[in-house]
């Protein structure tokens, strides 16, 4: 079990790289976090939310992801309380107290038994603790870390931060402040994020290990532009709140692409732009200001848990004003949520996120009313129409998933921006405006695909005048590249043998840069 002193210390990729490790070893391996709090969540083939991390950790072991590798999901939803998914549906809405105090121990069983579930299909499982597991204000209801560990007999190895400042205080104090048989079960530790010389971190980790009784099981380096799913928004880039100096009138028809994308108060799914973040041809900013969206060539408004709340918080911004103008001459996505925005109005008769009625944008037209029932499902079908902000495309199939309680309606006039499903069964998706300048879906992951991000940006370059781009990104073969650089270098900064062997494993060594070592066979 990979524990933490506290959020964002790296568990969560750290679980993705034994995953993978242990899966080119060839061991069947699966990861599991027994309650996740996200607003970055997946679909399962079976049509089950997770949180996001928990996909990609199942994509680093080569398995398709499970509603049991993560049971229990939080949802903020912004007014101090959370939609609780368990198994992948709502399963109701709580405050932190009325969920900590009155209703956590009922879902423990389930808990129990999806673990049991993994662990009977798999060699070892890698569990993910949520947090510190020394949050003892918490900690007699917390079923995410000391608690999980003793019901899965799990080993723990303890993930420390250098790059915050403070690891080792954090270290000892998080292991002070556990229980006699809980500090037994913390078998070692792991100072992550580290840049610098690492002689001079050696007569800390000496003190430590004295301090502990616990060996340093190894130091792992910073890694940037690794270009995988981060759990919250704590991983995600700076917001601008200030015009960019980079974003300034330009001739130059090589530029890139300007995509401003609105980091809504209850941004969800922000992984959605990472594929358009990493291509060369893209500056992608995050803004919740006014002043970059002047600069923009595409205006994005993403995903949100609380869409009506996050688009009175645009007009309270100005940010509504400034959308809007900008659709008179520039280009405009909405995705799921943001979708919902764009439309003429968005009714909630079952008070799901606000009682009253709240008016869009009036870009497209669509209307939405939001439904008890959450859909959730992986889709794929084509675009309907033959051009893309009225730049002729050839066919372009499209993927994704959708996460979403609204249901949305077309209105008269009303253009389809895809076709989901077969030709038996048709289903339309999103909408696109007359003027083909605004469009919407609610495909989460749709710029994942390499032929359809590539036509999309190609088309906006065309649109602005701007020359064809010289390189492009392979968004597949990054991620697994990432993956397989990831493992690499855990696989140099840890004590593998002895990871294997509490896992009752034997560890073969193998050169990073072998095809052996990255070759991970999906099952």
């Amino acid at each position: 079990m990979v524990l933490g002193t506290g959020s964002h210390v790296g568990k969560s990729l750290l679980t993705a790289a034994l995953c993978r490790i242990f899966a080119q070893q060839g061991y069947r391996v699966a990861p599991f976090k027994s309650q996740n709090m996200s607003l970055n969540s997946a679909v399962t083939p079976e049509g089950l939310e997770i949180g996001r991390a928990q996909a990609l950790q199942a994509e680093a072991a080569g398995i398709l992801p499970s509603v049991h590798m993560n049971p229990i999901l939080l949802k903020p939803c912004g007014d101090m309380t959370s939609q609780i998914v368990v198994r992948g549906k709502i399963w109701g809405k709580l405050s932190a107290s009325g969920y900590h105090l009155g209703r956590v121990e009922e879902l423990l069983p389930i808990v129990r038994e999806s673990y049991e579930t993994l662990a009977a299909e798999n060699d070892v499982i890698i569990l993910e603790g949520a947090g510190s597991p020394a949050e003892i204000n918490l900690k007699q209801h917390d079923i995410a870390n000391m608690r999980m560990a003793d019901l899965a007999g799990a080993a723990c190895l303890l993930v420390g931060d250098i790059d915050r400042g403070g690891v080792f205080a954090s270290l000892l104090g998080t292991v002070e402040l556990l229980d006699p048989h809980e500090q037994a079960r913390i078998l070692g530790f792991l100072i992550n994020k580290f840049r610098g010389d690492i002689q001079l971190l050696e007569p800390g980790i000496r003190m430590m290990e004295s301090r502990l009784g616990k060996p340093c099981l190894g130091v792992v380096p910073y890694l940037s532009q690794l270009s995988l799913d981060e759990e919250d928004s704590l991983g995600l880039p700076s917001l601008t709140s200030t015009t960019d100096a980079a974003w300034t009138p330009s001739n130059d028809p090589t530029r890139p692409i300007r995509v401003a994308v609105i980091a809504l108060p209850s941004f969800s799914n922000f992984t959605d732009f990472d594929a358009l973040r990493n291509e060369p041809s893209v500056s992608l900013q995050l803004c919740r200001t006014p002043a970059p969206l002047a600069h923009a060539d595409i205006v994005i408004l993403p995903g949100s848990k609380q869409t009506a709340d996050d688009l009175v918080w645009m007009r309270e911004e100005g940010l509504d004003r400034c959308l809007l103008e900008h659709a008179h001459k520039g280009l405009v996505v909405g995705i799921c949520g943001g979708m919902q925005m764009l439309g003429q109005e968005i009714l909630d008769p079952h008070a799901m996120e606000r009682s009253e009625t709240t008016q869009g944008l009036g870009l497209l037209a669509i209307r939405t009313t939001m439904q008890p029932q959450k859909i959730t499902r992986i889709s794929a079908g084509r675009l309907v129409a033959s051009s893309l902000f009225g730049q002729p495309v050839p066919p372009l199939n499209i993927s994704g998933y959708e996460i979403h309680i609204g249901e949305t309606h077309y209105l008269e006039a009303a253009q389809p921006f895809a076709q989901l499903g077969s030709d038996e069964v048709v289903l339309f998706d999103g909408c696109t405006s007359p003027n083909g300048l605004v469009i919407g879906s609610y495909l989460h992951g749709l710029f994942d695909d390499d032929i359809f991000r590539h036509a999309f940006l190609a088309s906006t370059r065309a649109f602005y005048g701007l020359a064809p781009a010289i390189n492009v990104e392979d968004w597949k073969r990054k991620r697994e590249e990432s993956l397989n650089r990831l493992a690499d270098t855990v696989r140099a900064s840890l004590d593998l043998e002895q990871i294997f062997a509490w896992a009752g494993l034997t560890y073969a060594p193998q050169p990073a840069a072998s095809s052996a070592a990255h070759e991970v066979v999906p099952r």
